[in-house]
């Protein structure tokens, strides 16, 4: 298999989205102003403007609120949009009327129509508990998997049924282990090794990524070839974990990145690197 050197952006550019008081100065700005919110059968885009021009921030927010959408999702939603050129307060100042416009092409105002004249229900309150809490881990699980489930159908496709072997804990150099989503041929004969992580949200998790990818690197005799497989807009948001991998593939620990877009360059190594291992 051929060896590249990537970069961070040619990655960011093939991606495909405690207990503590939950509340702050700013929610309580929003929830401040979602009450004080003129009740109308209809709105349009004056509205928008009159929420964003009060307050950029608290009234960006509010639009988030309304369409349902995480702060990493609206981001990349206004990116899509807007192009390059900023998507923040200087942004909306300078030209408001194509900022808006991005907006209502969201279906903003329908949005705001429906959350505005809907009459809930008792049970509404659960279900948006139930959304929130169990909902929310059970997104994070299945985007995950997901990716998991892609790789492995790829995995098959090249090395068959019983080619490989899943989420286990292979044996290295010098009798190291370590735990990782695929092994190629098996765990005891560890040439190809596959890691495998999906993301939807921000948090703590995407750096333990990083001490996932250092124990199979310690592990793993030097001839094994580790391929990480990536996906996930909220790494525009992590750039700095990114460019940590990105720099361990530089180095030679890691073989390649890939994204689910990348989906034709994995078929094609993991063909090649069949071949060179005699598999």
């Amino acid at each position: 298999m051929q060896v590249i050197y990537q970069t961070i952006d040619e990655l960011l550019a093939q991606l495909s989205p405690l207990d503590v008081e939950w509340r702050d100065e700013i929610s309580d700005a929003a929830i401040a102003k979602l009450i004080a919110l003129e009740h109308k059968p209809q709105y349009v885009a004056a509205d928008v403007q009159a929420l964003l021009d009060d307050s950029f921030e608290i009234g960006i927010l509010c639009v988030r609120l309304f369409l349902a959408l995480s702060k990493d999702r609206m981001e990349q939603a206004l990116r899509n949009a807007l192009g390059s050129g900023g998507i923040g307060l200087q942004r909306y100042a300078k030209d408001k009327r194509v900022f808006i416009e991005a907006l209502l092409a969201m279906d903003l105002l329908a949005a705001m129509n429906l959350a505005v004249n809907y009459e809930p229900t008792w049970s509404d309150i659960l279900v948006e508990r139930l959304r929130s809490g169990r909902g929310s881990a059970i997104q994070g699980q299945k985007r995950g998997r997901n990716l998991e489930n892609f790789v492995e159908a790829i995995v098959r496709e090249v090395f068959g049924e019983d080619g490989y072997r899943t989420r286990c804990n292979f044996t290295g150099a010098k009798g190291k282990t370590a735990k990782c989503d695929f092994v190629i041929p098996g765990k005891e004969d560890a040439k190809i090794i596959i890691e495998a992580k999906g993301y939807g949200a921000t948090g703590s998790k995407m750096s333990d990524i990083i001490g996932d990818l250092d124990a199979i690197i310690e592990a793993k005799r030097g001839d094994s070839k580790l391929l990480f497989v990536t996906d996930g807009t909220p790494w525009l948001n992590r750039r700095s974990d990114l460019r940590k991998i990105v720099h361990r593939q530089n180095e030679g620990d890691i073989m390649r990145i890939y994204t689910s877009r990348m989906s034709e360059d994995l078929v094609r190594d993991l063909r090649t690197l069949k071949a060179e291992t005699r598999l």
